[in-house]
């Protein structure tokens, strides 16, 4: 038997896993609740699950949405998977974390000396967090196929291409699409996307 395990972005819920299960009928398709933002702990969660379904299944695909995939790669999971799924990843989260910053007007001087500040909107800033990013580059080696969205809001385009030349992933933009695929038409266009690189 094969597991697909679910990774969902800030604010969503493993609930969202039971979109997928229609589109992998031969594969039980888990959500993971993670209760940590930060990669050293939802790393802890995410590797523990993998390991789990490891033992009871004979193949883990992985579907990673936004954070979610940022999550996976930090937490040395990728020997253990066989595939992943990646939807509007982020893969350069030092650049996102000083783009928030810039723009809410915090110094990276002004961080280390807090600690944390809260931020205008999303999680709040943490020196422990871009810290860890800085000093923890993505390794990630497994097959990859990455869905991005031409108006994500999060990453530019150049960061993600760039992602996957260097990871060799397989990339496919959606026009006009946004970061969350919510609409009619861009779940339809998601759920294609994932027939064909099934």
């Amino acid at each position: 038997m094969k597991a697909v395990l679910f990774l969902h972005g800030l604010g969503g819920s493993a609930e969202e896993a039971a979109h997928y299960r229609p589109l992998f009928p031969d594969a039980e398709v888990i959500g993971l609740d993670y209760r940590g933002i930060a990669p050293w702990e939802a790393g802890k969660e995410i590797r523990e699950a993998v390991r789990k379904l490891k033992e009871r299944c004979e193949a883990v695909d992985l579907i990673g949405y936004s954070i979610g995939a940022f999550l996976a790669m930090h937490a040395g999971i990728d020997a253990l998977i066989e595939k992943a799924y990646f939807i509007s990843p982020v893969t350069d989260m030092e650049s996102l974390i000083l783009a928030r910053m810039a723009r809410d007007g915090v110094t990276e001087e002004t961080l280390r000396k807090k600690g944390t500040i809260p931020a205008g909107d999303g999680p709040a800033f943490s020196w422990a967090y871009l810290r860890y990013v800085r000093e923890h580059p993505v390794e990630w080696r497994t097959p990859t196929a990455v869905l991005y969205a031409e108006h994500d809001g999060l990453t530019p385009y150049e960061t993600i291409a760039a992602f996957c030349r260097a990871h060799g992933a397989s990339l496919t933009v959606m026009p006009g699409g946004e970061h969350w695929f919510h609409t009619e038409k861009q779940v339809r266009f998601l759920d294609d996307w994932l027939r064909k690189e099934r």
